[in-house]
């Protein structure tokens, strides 16, 4: 009998640190973030489990983590500015620092009431960028909450929405091509007033009537390496990190197949005005 209470103790004990360990992985603005400028447009609000970003004529707002991350899968919940978002860009990006910095881009491209968002994705390696593809989303995400998800790992970078994939940039360093593997980032996200160019090439401008504009962030979770001091909270322990070695299966090529028919609107490997020389090489080997 004893030993059946002695079991039962350790399986209630074992729920109790599962259940406290998934809780403290989902995140807290407060613990996890923070406001770095905006002079209190930036808010973090029911005790942690919203954060909200203002936009006035006057200035945006932003923010970023506390930790920094060499490799890892981050999810965040965005809903992006409603109404009239025309010149208004909303940041999510991760980002080293220094002129070779590395750097993985999701930007949000405000439009007139009506038409669509456009998701603006980018990656940077060693400080050089113009890998660009543009995409219209499936939903109107100013109307509700939808995850934002990052994959790094040392095999490929994949970006998606509601777990549906909508860009993959593969490790192609064997064919000479760099990939983010070397510097650790910080996640950072930013609103800000871009009307030079955001909206149809910078012929809509912003409206200031409709401000201040807002966008607003929830349950973000980070299953990732943290860099401290050195070393990566993964050299230790690499055991429950299969985000470490995950990649797309043939569903989820077939699901990048899908959005980039139907919602891409821009593809740098397409471009023949802006590389009349040729494409960049992983156009090609991707």
């Amino acid at each position: 009998m004893a030993s059946h209470s002695f079991v039962s103790i350790k399986i209630v004990t074992f729920l109790l640190l599962s259940s406290f360990l998934i809780a403290a992985s989902a995140g807290n603005f407060d613990q996890d973030f923070d406001i770095t400028w905006g002079d209190g447009r930036a808010k973090i609000l029911n005790n942690g489990a919203l954060l909200t970003l203002s936009l006035d004529k006057s200035s945006g707002s932003g923010f970023q983590s506390k930790n920094q991350y060499l490799f890892g899968k981050i999810d965040m919940q965005l809903k992006l500015v409603p109404g009239n978002s025309a010149g208004t860009v909303t940041a999510y990006y991760l980002s080293s620092q220094g002129s070779a910095h590395d750097e993985i881009d999701f930007e949000f491209l405000g439009n007139l009431s009506g038409d669509p968002y456009i998701v603006h994705t980018n990656v940077f390696t060693q400080g050089k960028g113009n890998r660009e593809q543009q995409f219209y989303l499936w939903f109107d995400p100013t109307k509700d909450f939808h995850t934002y998800s990052i994959l790094w790992n040392p095999l490929s970078i994949v970006l998606s929405v509601d777990g549906t994939p909508i860009r993959e940039f593969k490790n192609l360093e064997s064919k000479g091509i760099p990939f983010p593997k070397n510097q650790p980032m910080w996640l950072y996200s930013s609103l800000w007033d871009a009307e030079d160019w955001a909206t149809r090439g910078g012929l809509v401008k912003t409206d200031w009537t409709q401000a201040p504009f807002m966008a607003s962030y929830a349950k973000f979770n980070a299953q990732a390496c943290i860099w401290s001091s050195g070393s990566s909270s993964c050299s230790s322990n690499s055991s429950g990190n299969s985000w470490l070695t995950q990649s797309l299966d043939t569903a989820g090529q077939q699901r990048i197949k899908w959005v980039q028919k139907n919602y891409m609107i821009y593809n740098y490997c397409t471009d023949t005005k802006r590389f009349p020389q040729g494409f960049p090489p992983e156009c090609s080997l991707a």
